[in-house]
């Protein structure tokens, strides 16, 4: 019987700098094609690098990232995001002078060569976003701001979604809010989260990574954690 859910992404001990010091040492995960695999660790701990690094932003000094059985480690951003890697950062940056529409017609610009779906999508997604539709992006509130960055990489229809620090600075209905559309996404698509937020991790994830100085150290599923 085959495996329903198969490896999407693996990282193959992969190290990588930054500034002055080594910040990732022989990191070594893998996320399944559908849910959420959590990476969690103290401020410091490489989880930020790790994340640039499999997008492409950092530069691997070793190992390997692997999507869809193709080594992609030194493939540009770009080219990863037109291959179906999403990217929401920890800062969500947005285009703060144009509207949430404007904003989310940006995230139409990753996705597959006449593939493209209608921000519809994301308004469905997250309905706050409908009442907003005109308003400028930099006038709203910080986990608005969150839903338009999150939206706006759905639009480029990632298979596989890396989202660093959603719920940073978000007051707890719209966290709550964010963890409902995540789950309900993660049963078709996969994410590998990067958060502090313990209680978010534990409710929303299959599988969670420890990292501590630039290292995996623990692994399992919540249960065992």
């Amino acid at each position: 019987m085959s495996n329903p859910t198969p490896e999407l992404l693996h990282v193959n001990n992969l190290s990588a700098n930054y500034g002055a010091g080594a910040v990732l040492t022989n990191v070594s995960l893998s996320v399944p094609n559908r849910g959420v695999t959590a990476l969690v660790g103290s401020n410091g701990a490489g989880k930020t690098t790790l994340m640039r690094t499999i997008m492409g932003y950092h530069s691997a000094l070793r190992g390997d990232v692997v999507f869809k059985d193709k080594v992609v480690t030194r493939w540009s951003p770009s080219r990863k995001v037109k291959n179906g890697v999403g990217y929401v950062p920890q800062d969500t940056p947005i285009f703060p002078n144009l509207t949430v529409r404007e904003n989310l017609l940006m995230g139409q610009v990753g996705a597959p060569k006449g593939q493209k779906i209608g921000i519809d999508f994301a308004l469905d997604f997250f309905p706050k976003l409908a009442e907003r539709i005109t308003q400028k992006a930099g006038t709203m509130s910080g986990g608005e701001r969150k839903m338009v960055g999150i939206a706006r990489a759905l639009l480029g229809q990632p298979e596989l979604l890396l989202m660093d620090e959603p719920t940073e600075g978000v007051w707890q209905g719209v966290v709550d809010e964010i963890g409902v559309r995540l789950s309900e996404y993660a049963q078709t698509h996969a994410i590998l989260l990067v958060e502090q937020n313990l209680d978010f991790v534990l409710a929303l994830s299959q599988r969670i990574f420890v990292i501590d100085r630039g290292s995996i150290v623990l692994d399992g599923t919540p249960d065992e954690l």
